[in-house]
């Protein structure tokens, strides 16, 4: 009886449907690494001399990593996905050609990211004077601080001269081309141009500046009288996204341009209602360019303006 049991109830077993689990849905990626990106975006404020594309420049245009912001390590996180991300875009590239017989090849382009946030803001450093410096407690800490801020500047530099043959002579007149076509597209109004020399981030901030200034000015007229007056380094950073990959990274450069320019704004009917084309002005501006060391054919782009 027992045996025959056994047996009726392997019968129903056998004799019964299964049912397989559907596999659950993979987590929205997409939203989610974008969710982390607006996360960290926290903004400083301040005011100085500036020139023509930082007429209608607010404290929002600059994002800088503070110490009440999130987690470092949530920014690498974020931004090794960032590379993954791209680094799949690049090997969809390469492996386009193999595509199989009837497949329909579609070129992807490589675009060159960005960590969408200036490293360590440069903000000038309060003189203290030499006996303060040397004999109390608070400037030794204060030389402390000093020199490894230096040494900051010194390794990001190495870096970049070891992985790019950089040199600051090249460099400042690439940069001084840079400052001077920003501002004669913004003059223009040339959005999509601006997009190749400006990260993602600074593109959309010029954008919405270019729409302001239309809703007030008509048409305007700029002209950067050259040479530059003075340019100078204040800061070198480098944004390391391996700790076991030293050239999986991205520098930061902080120049401060003094020019002379020529302004002039113009109403819907033509008449000057801003500046004067015939007067020279001399301007102080503090922008950041960015540039990454693992990308192929990488170059130099615009990544913040910085108020003092």
């Amino acid at each position: 009886m027992a045996l025959a049991r056994l047996g009726q109830s392997l019968a129903r077993r056998l004799h019964r449907p299964l049912y397989v689990p559907p596999p659950p849905l993979p987590p929205p990626l997409t939203d989610y690494h974008a969710a982390f990106i607006r996360s960290f975006a926290p903004t400083h404020t301040g005011a100085c001399l500036r020139g023509f594309a930082s007429l209608t420049h607010n404290s929002s245009s600059v994002i800088g990593h503070k110490l009440g912001g999130p987690s470092p390590v949530h920014i690498v996180k974020v931004l090794n996905l960032v590379v993954d991300l791209d680094h799949n875009r690049q090997m969809s590239t390469a492996t386009a050609s193999k595509a199989p017989v009837g497949a329909r090849k579609v070129g992807l382009k490589v675009v060159m990211m960005s960590p969408g946030f200036v490293y360590e803001p440069y903000s000038p450093r309060e003189r203290i004077p030499f006996w303060k410096r040397w004999f109390t407690l608070s400037g030794w800490r204060r030389t402390k601080e000093d020199i490894i801020l230096e040494m900051k500047n010194a390794y990001a530099v190495s870096r970049l001269r070891k992985k790019t043959g950089y040199t600051k002579k090249q460099f400042y007149d690439q940069a001084l081309n840079i400052y001077k076509e920003v501002n004669t597209l913004m003059a223009h109004g040339d959005t999509s141009a601006l997009r190749k020399i400006l990260t993602e981030r600074m593109h959309s901030t010029m954008k919405n500046e270019i729409k302001r200034r239309q809703s007030k000015w008509s048409s305007v007229h700029w002209e950067l009288v050259e040479p530059a007056v003075s340019i100078r380094t204040l800061r070198a950073r480098m944004i390391g996204l391996d700790k076991n990959d030293l050239d999986k990274a991205f520098i930061q450069l902080t120049l401060e341009f003094v020019t002379k320019q020529k302004f002039e704004a113009y109403n819907s009917k033509g008449a000057v209602v801003s500046g004067d084309k015939s007067k020279e002005v001399l301007v102080k501006d503090i922008w950041v360019f960015e540039r990454s060391l693992f990308h192929p054919g990488a170059y130099w782009r615009v990544c913040g303006r910085i108020t003092l």
